[in-house]
């Protein structure tokens, strides 16, 4: 089992042996690694790196990491003269890497800052821009958040048909095409965004998602992390419950599901808004066994003082087999469980600030 972590100073990738993690790999060293992605179905590794002026550049290994090459970058055609869009034509930041289904060989999506979605069917040599959601006459209504331009951060391909993709924006809601990006639809009951007007806080393009995963052996349900609040569907996201009583906060960025209980989930909660450090200086991950009705804070082997560690969007991970989660923070702690939670151990306390972890 393998584990890649992307920081703001480059790329480490832990092996599992019998004394346990250790880093096997380095890469990028000194390069902020924006997004991951170990693709499964042929061993491929992909690592975007935000590179501020020099732009966002994306490598391909195929070779467990050992070496990478440069693959083509996502763009946006040329912006029309006098176009009402005050949205940038550019890539801001490559927010989002997840690979295509079993059957499409080579099929790779993006998701960038400022909202486009990206389409790859060679690996990553060749990209094409999803016209039809970057066209989509509600895309006027999505706003930045903790970016000046939305950004699709979520990506989930469904399992039993790779020609429906769910794909999550901030600030944007949760958007669903059934015919492999052609044509694509709001989705969003039951939702709420508590930061504009109560006449369109239900409006699905309000919505606010930091972060949405989808479970493999029952996709339908889904997990939201939401800047105000948490919530589940179990009807492949068109309609959503709200989970109350969340301690200490409702607030956070990470969500992970277990890949084969559709009922057991883990949430990283911190302080809102201006805060986004733990409650009280006191981390903690809470897990639900039973689809949200009750929750467990975890915190052994956590710091649970003086921390001001903040858990990003794409810093909890969960291995395929559901045995192992890893965590890394924005203070460059990096940490595992081998028992779903219960307990963690650290692996460092060393590395930059981490964006984003992923098993491989």
């Amino acid at each position: 089992m393998r584990l890649l972590v992307g920081t703001r100073k480059g790329l480490f990738i832990y092996a599992h042996g019998s004394a346990g993690w250790s880093v096997e790999k380095r890469g990028f060293l000194g390069d902020p690694v924006a997004a991951l992605l170990p693709d499964g179905r042929d061993g491929k590794l992909y690592a975007a790196l935000a590179l501020g002026h020099f732009g966002n550049k994306l490598h391909r290994s195929d070779d467990g990491g050992d070496s990478w090459q440069e693959v083509t970058t996502p763009s946006y055609p040329a912006k029309p003269a006098e176009h009402p869009d005050p949205t940038p034509w550019s890539v801001e930041q490559i927010w989002s890497l997840e690979a295509g289904g079993d059957d499409q060989p080579g099929r790779i999506w993006c998701g960038t800052i400022p909202g486009g979605l990206f389409k790859s069917d060679d690996a990553g040599m060749s990209w094409s821009l999803n016209q039809a959601l970057w066209e989509e006459p509600k895309r006027g209504l999505w706003q930045g958040g903790g970016y000046d331009w939305p950004g699709i951060h979520s990506i989930m391909v469904d399992p039993r048909n790779s020609r429906h993709i769910t794909v999550g924006l901030s600030i944007g809601g949760v958007w669903q095409s059934q015919d492999d990006g052609a044509t694509w639809h709001p989705k969003g009951k039951g939702l709420r965004a508590d930061y504009v007007p109560p006449d369109i806080a239900g409006d699905p393009e309000q919505q606010d998602p930091h972060r949405i995963v989808q479970c493999t052996s029952a996709p339908d349900t889904l997990w939201m992390q939401h800047h105000n609040g948490q919530w589940v569907s179990h009807d492949n996201g068109n309609t959503w419950d709200e989970l109350l009583d969340v301690m200490p906060s409702n607030f956070g960025f990470a969500v992970a599901v277990d890949p084969h209980d559709p009922m057991r989930a883990w949430f990283v909660p911190g302080g809102k808004d201006e805060h986004r450090i733990p409650v009280n200086g006191a981390l903690v991950v809470n897990r639900t066994d039973d689809g949200g009705r009750s929750f467990t804070s975890l915190t052994e082997g956590l710091p649970q003082q003086d921390a001001y560690d903040l858990i990003y969007r794409h810093c909890l991970d969960v291995s395929p087999e559901a045995s192992n989660l890893a965590m890394g923070s924005t203070t460059g702690n990096l940490w595992t469980s081998a028992n779903g939670g219960d307990s963690f151990v650290r692996l460092s306390a060393n590395l930059p600030p981490i964006y984003c972890v992923r098993f491989g």
